[in-house]
């Protein structure tokens, strides 16, 4: 079913890009990583949205009265939590059902990337399942060129310096989804301290660890693509003018009164 919905799609359109583009690889995935966040556009505003609403939420009156009178009983606060929720008309999920909507276009990218680059013999037949016969022609197409810049993308990007490999790509796929996350997080409230909250400082910080890892141990081709799909993030959101620059800036530290 995975196959059939999102990885042979994937695997043929990236092909056809491919050809598209005189035969770059590289190329082809920037330009599918572009074609993919235009296509779930309609999925980062809901996200953008659904953030912006809980947010005004946590800021109300009401939110801040539920924080202060049940501080010390964890579980009273989280029902309180949930009755205001139903009250507002408002799913605490829903910031985060785009993202996870996401991640099968992720493992799907990823899976046709892998296939697309394929290089062994056995690799190749399983590729050739992939492929639409009737739209590509695989006999002049393979081997692909998986070259591109001083990257081959069916590899693990190191750059040799001093005499060691530095993953170049990868930490600017941790400093790029650091930047994204920071900058498309809504300024939390002063005391905004619950538990939604916690967990969203917790993701902005392990989020661009985890996917630096996935980038310096996997195909180069798919750390590309994070690279520019965060760019892109970062750009649709800056033209819509509801990119939080402040958010980079280190929060002002109130004063003490004697």
């Amino acid at each position: 079913m995975l196959d059939t919905l999102i990885i042979d799609p994937m695997v043929n359109l990236l092909l056809l890009i491919y050809q598209w583009v005189g035969g770059q690889f590289g190329i082809a995935i920037i330009a599918f990583t572009i074609l993919v966040r235009l296509v779930t556009y309609p999925l980062t505003t809901q996200q953008m949205k659904s953030s912006q609403k809980m947010q005004q939420l946590q800021n109300s009156d009401k939110w801040k009265a539920i924080q202060k009178k049940f501080k010390d009983d964890r579980e009273k606060l989280a029902q309180e939590q949930m009755k205001l929720y139903k009250e507002m008309g408002f799913n605490p999920l829903a910031p985060c059902l785009p993202t996870l909507i996401q991640f099968p276009i992720i493992i799907g990218l990823y899976q046709a990337i892998t296939r697309a680059l394929a290089v062994t013999p056995l690799q190749l037949l399983d590729f050739q399942k992939h492929v639409y016969a009737t739209l590509i022609d695989t006999a002049n197409l393979i081997p692909l060129n998986s070259r591109f810049l001083w990257m081959d993308l069916s590899q693990p990007e190191r750059v040799p310096l001093f005499g060691i490999g530095i993953p170049f790509l990868a930490i600017l796929v941790v400093i790029s989804t650091y930047f994204q996350s920071k900058l498309m997080t809504p300024a939390a409230a002063p005391t905004a301290n619950d538990q939604g909250a916690q967990m969203t400082r917790m993701m902005n910080l392990y989020m661009p660890l985890f996917m630096g890892y996935i980038a310096y141990t996997l195909a180069s081709g798919l750390a590309l693509y994070f690279l520019v799909s965060n760019l892109a993030g970062i750009a649709q959101y800056a033209a819509m003018g509801k990119v939080n620059w402040r958010n980079l800036l280190p929060a002002p530290k109130t004063a003490v009164k004697k």
